[in-house]
């Protein structure tokens, strides 16, 4: 008798289980240590040693309440509470590689001129010609070329890790997190953006 009165429990148990939907979030800590990572390798500046990104806890089951309920109704629950997931961010593959080794070649060329002041980081995290009477009139085309080639290279970046994340909709989120660390790897003296675009000496 007690296994028929149970068996639509089973079922509906069964049933909600296949609806269980699992949240990846995007991963901010883990997207800011993949950022330093790139960054600091294109700037050929030392790797910080990096704590691993913490997870927020799990709030505390209430004792009293856990206690007062049946079991099959704890299962219910915890069948239609939707998972959470963390992601991490993986900067591997090919096309990244590819893209890194390109920034890092040209951030040679472009260091003397973050530090003239020629070359500033602009809000979003790309390159903006600052000053180009910094430049000498032989350098301009050249300094041109190469803000040009860097936001290009930036804008893929941040696409192919979206892409190999299997999150093409993180795409923005990485870019944001890329702009703001650009800024915070970025030796002293160099020139940015503030949020309302005015520039700024480090």
């Amino acid at each position: 008798m007690q296994r028929i009165l149970l068996a639509p429990v089973w079922l509906l148990l069964a049933l909600l289980a296949g609806c269980v939907t699992i949240n990846v979030y995007f991963p901010a800590a883990a997207a800011e240590q993949a950022a330093d990572r790139i960054i600091r390798d294109v700037y050929g500046v030392p790797q910080r040693e990096e704590a691993p990104a913490q997870e927020q806890p799990a709030p505390a089951p209430d004792s009293r309440l856990e206690s007062d309920r049946p079991l099959w109704v704890a299962l219910l629950e915890a069948a239609v509470t939707p998972a959470a997931a963390a992601a991490d961010i993986n900067v591997q593959s090919p096309a990244i590689n590819r893209l890194r080794a390109q920034m890092k070649a040209r951030h040679q060329q472009l260091e003397p001129f973050y530090q003239q002041g020629a070359v500033g980081i602009a809000a979003n995290g790309e390159l903006r010609i600052r000053d180009m009477n910094a430049v000498a009139l032989r350098d301009r085309a050249r300094v041109q070329q190469l803000v040009a080639e860097e936001n290009r290279d930036r804008q893929a970046l941040y696409a192919e890790i979206a892409r190999v994340n299997g999150h093409p909709e993180w795409q923005d989120e990485i870019r944001a997190t890329f702009a703001r660390r650009w800024v915070d790897n970025a030796p002293s003296g160099w020139w940015y953006q503030d949020a309302g675009g005015s520039w700024k000496q480090k």
